[in-house]
């Protein structure tokens, strides 16, 4: 069965047809980055516009030569006037071509990532989910049973990467060039807070990281000190990391689970994953990223979650309409 998947959830315009949920045939994906970078952040009305210009083309690209048996869209969370775009374009095609309409939760398609390699653990298993918008830990008991069990008080992992970066004048997105900033400075020089990291609940919460960062280059007058913003990158990351790494370990024993699944755009942070993966071995636990092209925004997660709500009955009707709240674990239009 060849599903196509849409997703317009943000600034990232893409559709892939995947095949019986884990082989991509075709995954295109056209990038908003170069609009937004001036603003340094996502505005929503320009990528509303971008999605309507790029929509037909993508689209396209990603079905030539082949007829898919479903189309499955992202429905929420995400920023509303994108979202319309392509729930609108998964509507026409699916009632064109007479198949079915699969609604998904953006943020379950992160989780269900890896099964586009392969790769997808058995279940249940813990997930994390880091990215510009969002930072929870979920208890992942089947395809489309998915409980929140934390998540962040404030900002996003990413959306704070964003603003320390914007601040320290590293330009956008902020979580590639911290990264690479990180790489030529000390993670040990500032002893910047771990925030909540001893709560007894999963949790986070990374604003006042954010300020502390502010208030320490500010009260040292570091802005535009090019070695001393390495010392500070460094550690603001390692601040943040720990926390994460920490907690997801702690729910997997807590849980008693095996596994620990990862998505999102900040999964591709080659510390995260080396800290993740150096903790999880310690603990007997397995850790599984999807490839970096696959956490970031896609369609081929889409598609492969949809191909798995599809096995369990998950149906649209042409009155889909968008959820841009919508939370893990709130499912839509079931039919059995």
């Amino acid at each position: 069965m060849i599903v196509l998947g849409i997703e317009t959830s943000c600034d990232e315009c893409a559709a892939s047809c995947v095949k019986d949920g884990r082989a991509i045939i075709s995954n295109v994906v056209s990038s908003q980055v170069e609009l937004h970078k001036k603003y340094g952040g996502v505005v929503p009305e320009i990528a509303a516009r971008a999605h309507v210009e790029a929509i037909i083309p993508v689209v396209d690209s990603a079905i030539t030569g082949i007829k898919p048996d479903a189309v499955a869209v992202t429905v929420g969370p995400g920023l509303v006037g994108s979202l319309l775009v392509g729930v609108s374009a998964a509507k026409a095609l699916a009632w064109g071509w007479g198949v079915p309409l699969i609604p998904v939760n953006h943020i379950e398609a992160h989780i269900l990532a890896p099964a586009c390699e392969g790769n997808l653990p058995p279940f249940p298993f813990i997930a994390l989910v880091v990215s510009g918008g969002h930072t929870l830990l979920a208890l992942v008991r089947d395809s489309d049973q998915m409980e929140i069990i934390g998540s962040t008080c404030d900002d996003a992992l990413g959306e704070a990467y964003d603003k320390v970066a914007k601040f320290l004048g590293l330009g956008y997105p902020g979580g590639p060039v911290i990264e690479k900033v990180s790489e030529e400075g000390d993670a040990n020089a500032i002893p910047f807070p771990r925030a909540m990291m001893k709560s007894p609940d999963y949790n986070f919460s990374f604003s006042g990281l954010k300020t502390a960062v502010i208030r320490f280059v500010e009260k040292n007058g570091l802005l535009g000190n090019r070695e001393a913003v390495k010392d500070v990158a460094a550690s603001f990351q390692m601040a943040a990391l720990e926390v994460v790494v920490s907690k997801t370990v702690r729910a997997a024993m807590e849980f008693r689970l095996n596994s620990v699944v990862v998505g999102g755009g900040v999964a591709c942070n080659r510390t995260l994953r080396s800290l993740l993966l150096k903790d999880c071995e310690r603990a007997g636990l397995r850790v599984v990223f999807a490839s970096p092209m696959l956490c970031t925004d896609n369609a081929a997660m889409v598609a492969a979650a949809g191909y798995m709500r599809f096995l369990k009955g998950y149906r649209a009707g042409f009155d889909l309409d968008v959820y841009p709240s919508l939370k893990v674990g709130e499912n839509r239009e079931r039919e059995v």
